[in-house]
């Protein structure tokens, strides 16, 4: 996994740097596993605009990710590391013994050929899925499920992953990759290794027109604006607009927003460095 500097031959190249594209074996995707994805342009329902500067980009196919990996105790083999223009990071297409074909969020290092497995008879292998209370302490993990059954919600995204640092009747302690720590629950599962394409941050578009393939349209600064559209807005000159704030007026920095009554409060227990 490594990123690729383009030769500055015009200036939307000058800055550029992608993903060098080295671990993806397939270019065609798995007609089967493709869904329609319909881009709102932050318009809801009524047809209101209710997010701004969403809009344009390229057509896309959803790939129907599998975050239960619930076909216990039967091996699939992985038959290519694909590119998801959905993710940061790269899919895997696996097929079971039966013949099923699935994608998966590929971990980093998994190669194709190669053999995963889920449920308690896997082992602590990169790719298998196992039930947080059969891996053992201070393995890293990836794809995470906060509540049995729901399905991975926690470390998705190119390169991150979380340690399993403690475990206490039936709950684990999970260090996460933004420093929180909280406890889940033993019968919950996770998934071995990091996730793939750690070299995703290093990337840089090169060129504004690259984010308008990907549907996002040009902010507009707070302190560009006048009064009426924002509390930064306003003034003589280039103001500086006081305390950095949102649309709304909630302070955007050092002020919390997390409610203090939220049930899921007591399974935190330490909270993300500052």
């Amino acid at each position: 996994m490594a990123v690729r500097k383009i030769k500055p031959v015009t200036p939307g190249q000058r800055n550029k740097i992608i993903s060098a594209f080295d671990t993806i074996t397939s270019a065609a995707p798995e007609k089967s596993l493709l869904q329609p994805l319909k881009r709102t342009g932050g318009r809801n329902v009524n047809g209101h605009r209710t997010m701004r500067y969403i809009g344009g980009g390229h057509k896309r196919m959803y790939r129907v990710i599998d975050f239960l990996r619930e076909k216990d105790g039967m091996h699939a083999t992985v038959r290519a590391i694909e590119y998801d223009p959905n993710r940061s990071s790269r899919i895997a297409l696996v097929v079971y013994e039966d013949g099923e074909k699935r994608y998966i969020v590929a971990p980093n290092g998994l190669k194709v050929g190669q053999k995963i497995m889920s449920g308690k008879d896997a082992t602590p292998e990169v790719g298998n899925t196992m039930f947080l209370n059969d891996i053992p302490l201070g393995t890293v993990v990836h794809n995470i499920e906060l509540k049995p059954g729901k399905g991975a919600a926690l470390a998705r995204s190119a390169g991150t992953y979380a340690q399993i640092s403690a475990r206490e009747g039936k709950y684990a302690t999970i260090k996460l990759p933004s420093g929180e720590t909280r406890i889940i629950l033993t019968t919950c599962r996770a998934t071995i290794g990091t996730v793939s394409n750690p070299d995703h941050n290093l990337e840089k578009s090169g060129k504004a027109g690259r984010s308008r393939w990907q549907g996002r349209r040009p902010r507009t600064r707070g302190v560009a604006m006048n009064p009426v559209d924002h509390p930064m807005g306003g003034g003589e000159g280039k103001a500086a607009g006081g305390h950095p704030r949102s649309r709304r007026g909630i302070p955007a920095k050092g002020f919390k927003t997390r409610d203090k009554k939220k049930y899921s409060a007591r399974f935190i227990v330490e909270r993300r460095k500052k």
